[in-house]
């Protein structure tokens, strides 16, 4: 993946200030505003994972729960007519909404990783 570093199951964005001379970036997939910055390649990834680090340890400190990226669940608005049709092409299928829409997005998202890495 372009732009993005992963430690401990953190996601990070990579970005350059042409300005500045300098990379920054953010915890991405979380609410929390967690940024970082470094002058190089290697300051940017130390500065990211230190970043992790002591966004657990200040988590740790004040005794609540860490985010986590990627809970396993999110919202989608798709219009009723488009629910009407996944609705219905889900029990053709005899299968929940939910499970349609996971395999649907499982071989999307298949089909794009393996275009991206040949």
């Amino acid at each position: 993946m372009k732009d993005i570093m992963k430690y401990k199951d953190y996601y990070g964005s990579v970005h350059f200030d042409s300005e500045a001379l300098i990379f920054y970036g953010k915890l991405e997939f979380i609410k929390a505003l967690v940024s970082y910055e470094g002058t190089n390649a290697h300051g940017i990834k130390k500065a990211f994972e230190d970043a992790v680090d002591d966004y657990l340890e200040l988590c740790k400190k004040k005794k609540i729960t860490p985010e986590k990226p990627f809970k396993g669940s999110f919202n989608v608005r798709v219009g009723s007519e488009l629910h009407q049709r996944i609705a219905l092409a889900a029990q053709n299928e005899n299968v929940s909404i939910n499970n349609f829409i996971c395999r649907i997005l499982k071989q999307v998202c298949d089909s794009n990783y393996h275009s991206a890495t040949t």
